[in-house]
């Protein structure tokens, strides 16, 4: 089954921005008229702008909207002849002073694309779907501060909404910026990190980090709920990286990947090699911060029996701060092919040890949940994350470090921040 089309199956609508000076024409009104002049035409247009606008007035509709309608639920979710429904809508649209949003519905991508899903099926037909809504640029893009969901709550939905409908009021308007990538990427920004008077204040990238935050604390359980809770508060701004010198052993070996060689596989090298400044790292402590740095980090990859520091590798060490924040994270990455189960005791472990709590097997396995006959696995979890935590110095003693609690809160951060996607199927 092909990966569900980004953006279109989303929940509610979105508080999209205006695009009108004055109020559009009465829905009713118009199909009243159109009832009149074209009767034969106002039941497939009563249908259409009932499923586009969800009752809402047409001047809440946006291109995007209307491509979307187009090219995606009308192929996919209404019955009969999809062509002569979209000339019905059309029309209507056209009655309702809305000329440029007609055109979409007769228009040669719009009839290639439903030609597709008729000929070749959903699949091929939501694939020239993607395509075309690519084309138009006016999907927001994603940006460091906010990558997109494919599922977004309320909040996101109507970010994601006010972004298109900027994109398109440039567009309209002439603004040369929106025809770049670097262009679109700016005014998404703008528009997302810009306090607005409509959210009395607020931002949209506020509105929808507290929404994520808080479906993350909701959503596992009674027992997740109260050990997540209090991490809430703190979790809305960025983690800084401590002072001082940290996360020595991966430097030591980013450092030691840019040098002509690289570093030898561990057949060819030495487990006891001594670090420049002196001091040494067990053999398990080396390989847990390689395998960090060349799986989920991407900043190693192996050359032959080598490995070398890549592009990414060299920004890391280039910038402390985008250091810290991408190995945090690592904190908490799944292993190739880790299953919802494995993933959540570790973020559960992490919690309980940044509280200051043991994280043994039925602590972990009381938050999770469904542990029964899987304590093997938590035993395993478990012992990866401390592989890992050592692996960047951040535990000693069974406890984490000041500079390991700090760590754990970015890597929760960017966890509980990160977009809800759909699971694909194992």
């Amino acid at each position: 089954m092909h990966e569900p089309l980004r953006h279109l199956h989303r929940q509610g609508r979105p508080g999209h921005g205006r695009l009108r000076s004055v109020p559009a024409p009465d829905v009713a009104a118009l199909l009243a008229e159109l009832e009149r002049s074209e009767p034969g035409r106002a039941g497939h247009a009563r249908d259409a702008i009932d499923r586009l606008t969800g009752g809402e007035p047409l001047e809440t509709l946006t291109e995007l909207t209307v491509c979307e309608f187009l090219w995606y639920t009308l192929p996919t979710q209404v019955a009969g002849d999809r062509g002569v429904v979209a000339a019905a809508l059309g029309r209507l649209l056209e009655l309702g002073g809305l000329g440029r949003y007609a055109a979409l519905c007769s228009s040669p991508v719009t009839a290639r694309i439903l030609r597709t899903y008729e000929r070749s099926g959903e699949e091929a037909g939501t694939a020239a779907c993607r395509r075309a809504l690519d084309a138009t640029g006016l999907l927001p893009p994603d940006l460091p501060e906010l990558r997109w969901s494919s599922i977004m709550g309320p909040e996101e939905l109507g970010a994601h909404g006010a972004c298109s409908a900027a994109l398109e009021l440039a567009r309209v308007c002439g603004e040369p910026a929106v025809d770049s990538a670097a262009g679109r990427e700016a005014l998404t920004r703008r528009w997302l990190t810009e306090p607005r008077a409509d959210l009395g204040g607020d931002s949209w990238l506020h509105r929808v980090r507290g929404e994520r935050l808080n479906r993350w604390v909701l959503g596992r359980g009674a027992a997740w709920r109260e050990l997540a809770q209090p991490f809430e508060a703190h979790l809305h701004a960025p983690v800084p990286a401590p002072a001082g010198t940290f996360l020595a052993a991966l430097r030591w070996l980013l450092e030691l990947g840019r040098r002509p060689g690289g570093i030898p596989l561990p057949q060819d090298r030495d487990p006891a090699r001594p670090a420049p400044d002196g001091s040494r790292w067990s053999d398990g402590e080396l390989e847990a911060a390689r395998e960090l740095a060349e799986g989920r980090m991407g900043a190693l990859r192996r050359a032959g029996r080598r490995l070398v520091t890549t592009r990414e590798g060299r920004r890391l060490l280039g910038d402390r701060d985008l250091l810290w924040e991408t190995a945090s994270a690592a904190l908490l990455a799944p292993a190739p092919g880790e299953d919802a189960f494995r993933a959540s005791a570790r973020e559960a472990a992490l919690m309980l040890l940044a509280e200051g709590a043991p994280a043994d097997r039925d602590r972990v396995a009381g938050v999770v949940g469904r542990g029964e006959g899987r304590a093997r696995e938590v035993d395993a979890v478990l012992a990866d994350l401390a592989r890992r935590l050592a692996a960047f110095g951040l535990r000693t003693g069974g406890r984490l470090t000041p500079a390991g609690r700090s760590a754990a809160l970015a890597a929760l951060r960017s966890h509980a921040l990160r977009p809800r996607t759909y699971a694909r199927a194992s």
